[in-house]
């Protein structure tokens, strides 16, 4: 049996889909597990143990175009697939789907070129995206699936050093996101770490791509900035020795769903529940303004508020976040 996945989608929606590769392998124990997807997406999956081969498919620039996706059709095909399970709608991927000339190949009921496939899965978007992800495949529908990431020992060396300073307790910051109105305000984040900064207990880390360097977050020598320094392996590893992460809607929520010690505090604007993105791990709370008739607004957010006001971010207030942040420190209860 050899199955391949095609996902080609944001880093968050890969980490989202490890539940998947999972499910597959108890579903088919003995099979050879392809996954297809773009160069920074095969990052976050490598070293896992139940995937066979990583295939990067860079849509934007070795494959792109018709011709790019022609060639590595081409040779997806002489693999010989028996099924190829596809979550991405995209009528890119669908194609590539078609192109594999695999017997059986499942995509989403809603997804474009749907035609390409010869089995579809009903997209249900009331339930959860792991949930959606994981209706691929009939099997234990009971059971549930965990997120699971892989640092190595590589990451785990890397990480050694860029923690050597760190203190018992550590808070990771990521203030980072694709779509300016999932950013809960800068200064606020500027609040959060000067108020965490007086605890002797605590190391403030914050994490984050180049983009994020250009926030106005300074910090004190006690804390550690590695904006722009990790791969996403090692910022997989530096989350799994975080007490709580405090993040916006974006990627290090799927991160930290991986690594259940981890409490996450996730701020949520322009986007809600609904919508299917919330943070997989039980061990979680969402900060959000309730009963705020804008919301949603859209899918992933956007370049500026259409109402004008921001009042999803705004009226998130910093003294709210830091009491959260301050009971989970000590794995205090208490009401929402």
């Amino acid at each position: 049996m050899r199955i391949l996945i095609i996902h080609t989608a944001f880093i968050g929606d890969i980490v989202l889909s490890t539940p998947l590769i999972k499910k597959i392998k108890d579903a088919y124990p003995k099979a050879e597990i392809t996954y297809l997807t773009t160069p920074v997406g095969a990052s976050i999956l490598r070293n896992n143990p139940h995937l066979n081969h990583i295939i990067e498919y860079d849509k934007r620039g070795e494959h792109k175009g018709l011709g790019g996706i022609w060639a590595i059709g081409k040779k997806l095909r002489i693999e010989a697939y028996n099924l190829v399970i596809t979550p991405h709608r995209y009528l890119r991927s669908s194609f590539l789907t078609w192109l594999t000339g695999a017997p059986v190949r499942r995509g989403y009921d809603n997804a474009a070129g749907g035609f390409f496939y010869t089995e579809k899965i009903h997209y249900d978007p009331a339930k959860h995206e792991v949930e959606k992800l994981l209706s691929f495949i009939k099997r234990d529908e009971g059971k549930r699936y965990e997120i699971e990431l892989f640092p190595g020992s590589f990451e785990k060396e890397k990480v050694d050093r860029m923690l050597a300073k760190a203190k018992k307790k550590i808070v990771v910051i990521a203030p980072g996101s694709k779509w300016f109105t999932k950013k809960w305000p800068t200064e606020y984040f500027r609040t959060v770490v000067s108020e965490l900064e007086k605890r002797d207990d605590v190391t403030v880390v914050v994490v984050g791509g180049k983009e994020e360097r250009l926030l106005n977050i300074p910090l004190a020598e006690k804390s550690i900035d590695l904006r722009g320094m990790t791969t996403l392996l090692e910022l997989a590893e530096i989350i799994r020795r975080g007490d709580v992460i405090l993040t916006n809607d974006s990627s290090p929520i799927h991160i930290a769903s991986a690594f259940p010690d981890v409490r996450i505090i996730a701020i949520f604007g322009p986007t809600t529940e609904s919508l299917g993105f919330f943070p997989w791990s039980k061990n979680s709370e969402v900060l959000q303004v309730e009963n705020l008739e804008c919301r949603p607004c859209s899918l992933h957010g956007g370049d500026a508020c259409p109402k004008k006001h921001f009042k999803c971010m705004l009226e998130i207030k910093p003294e709210k976040v830091i009491e959260r942040i301050n009971c989970a420190l000590e794995k205090e209860k208490y009401e929402s």
